[in-house]
């Protein structure tokens, strides 16, 4: 898992650093660095991602030993590893591990090894309701784009392959969303699927194109808490996106069955979740889990991010209210500021 991570030079992420836990909720006005960090991330393992040019500080000195740097900091178990990124003018982009405890060369081969599956492993999320619902090309082994992209082919397959995880999904999405009961599949023309939802009253099939944003949005994230094999790492860009707020709390369940596995009888491995959020009605359910909420500040061009329970005035600020309320209010920061 990664503890932290510090950026240095990085657009509005000039000096600051990041806190994160098995699940973090990131929140903040536009322009407050949320996105930048997640894909700061995701370049992590693929340095192509990003370029010097377009991604340095407005306003850096350019010169050779000017770079923009991100630094992963791990946690268990890979406790005191550190990993460097860092982009230069040069061009020459590199991406290292400091390893402070003694290791064999094959330890240090294996533990390197490790680290890059991780990040290159990492996926973010921002679903998109047209992608969703596209008939997907199948292939024999289906991943749920970062747009929502091949929902249809990883449906397709956990059918086939985890039926009894399919049926758990079903099942689930009934709860979700009462007026269907069952995902149903069709094949609009040769090595394609696309999907269909059977609604309880009549059993009428409601092709995925005419399910509305929030539906859709809804079933992909319900979809990535049920595959076997999700990615270490996710982040998800507003996952509230088009979802009605009596339905939040279902979602963040769904998160947390993704970083919390034990507690949903779950075999597999924690996931790291990134998410944000510009909602109040879902930072409202983690009033009782300050430590998993983090506030995105912005003062001029500057970001910093604090660890909501890292406020020693966080009680007294809150008392009976809500806490979506008081930050929309502005008493916690993290909103829009004012000239």
């Amino acid at each position: 898992m990664i503890e932290s991570v510090e950026f240095r030079n990085l657009k509005a992420l000039r000096n600051t650093s990041l806190p994160l836990g098995r699940f973090t909720l990131i929140v903040g006005p536009n322009g407050s660095g949320k996105s930048t960090a997640l894909w700061a991330l995701l370049a992590a393992g693929n340095m192509r991602l990003l370029d010097f040019n377009k991604i340095a500080t407005a306003g850096l000195p350019v010169d050779p030993s000017t770079t923009v740097e991100v630094v992963l900091c791990w946690g268990k178990p890979y406790d005191g590893v550190m990993t460097y990124a860092r982009w230069s003018t040069s061009g020459r982009n590199h991406v290292h591990a400091n390893i402070k405890q003694e290791l064999s060369d094959d330890q240090v081969r294996s533990l390197n090894e490790d680290l890059n599956n991780i990040l290159g492993a990492i996926r973010i999320y921002s679903f998109d309701a047209p992608s969703i619902a596209a008939p997907t090309s199948l292939e024999p082994r289906m991943t749920l784009l970062s747009n929502g992209g091949n929902l249809a082919g990883v449906l397709d397959r956990l059918r086939d392959h985890e039926p009894e995880r399919f049926e758990a999904l079903n099942e689930e999405m009934g709860r979700w969303l009462p007026e269907f009961e069952r995902i149903l599949f069709d094949t609009p023309s040769n090595g394609q699927r696309s999907f269909l939802l059977r609604t309880r009253e009549g059993h009428h099939k409601i092709q995925a194109s005419e399910l509305s944003q929030g539906t859709l949005i809804a079933l992909a994230i319900l979809t990535l808490a049920y595959i076997p094999d999700p990615p270490p790492i996710v982040c998800l860009e507003e996952p509230d996106r088009g979802i009605h707020p009596r339905l939040l709390r279902e979602v963040r369940d769904a998160m947390y069955r993704l970083s919390y596995p034990e507690n949903y009888g779950e075999k597999r491995d924690p996931v790291q979740v990134i998410a944000t959020t510009h909602s109040p009605y879902l930072l409202d359910l983690f009033k009782d889990h300050p430590e998993e909420v983090v506030i995105a500040n912005k003062v001029d061009q500057d970001v910093s991010f604090e660890r909501l329970s890292d406020r020693n005035d966080l009680d007294e600020i809150l008392g009976d209210a809500q806490l979506g309320d008081a930050w929309y209010s502005g008493v916690l920061g993290g909103v829009p500021s004012h000239p």
